[in-house]
């Protein structure tokens, strides 16, 4: 599957079926997003490639590293420290993003009252531990995934 940034310069590819999808209702990701929520898709990071000039920043936390096309902006993907085996890829570079329905919604405790997303799981901010993801993963992958 590949998409593209706004622009086009930055390209992206993966191999793989997402592990999750998510929608998330952060600060930071409304800010990042300019919406209520970000739209996001995992995927396994060795089935994930990308070319063209990329921007890297990081947030307060410095464990979460975004990634934009250096020339239109566009925020494009995540990693973040500790989940190295995993990138969080920006749906909204898919042609057909109707496919991403989030599975699972996170950060709800700041979810903008009048935000609405049909997710089968909610959580006030992430899961808890590794095992909990796990499940999370394997149940998308049960339903069906994309």
């Amino acid at each position: 599957m590949k998409g593209a940034c706004l622009c086009g310069q930055v390209q992206v590819c993966v191999t793989a079926p997402p592990l999750l999808t998510l929608a998330c209702h952060c600060r930071d990701c409304q800010k990042l997003c300019a919406s209520a929520f970000s739209l996001t898709a995992m995927f396994a990071a060795e089935s994930f490639s990308v070319t063209g000039r990329l921007l890297a920043g990081r947030l307060r936390s410095g464990q979460r590293e975004h990634n934009f096309c250096r020339d239109c902006l566009n925020f494009v993907f995540t990693r973040i420290q500790g989940a190295e085996s995993r990138v969080n890829l920006r749906t909204a570079l898919f042609a057909d993003l109707a496919r991403f329905e989030p599975f699972v919604e996170l950060m709800t405790e700041e979810k903008l009252p009048w935000s609405n997303v049909p997710a089968t799981h909610s959580y006030a901010r992430f899961p808890e531990t590794a095992a909990e993801l796990e499940t999370l993963m394997a149940e998308y992958l049960d339903r069906g995934g994309v």
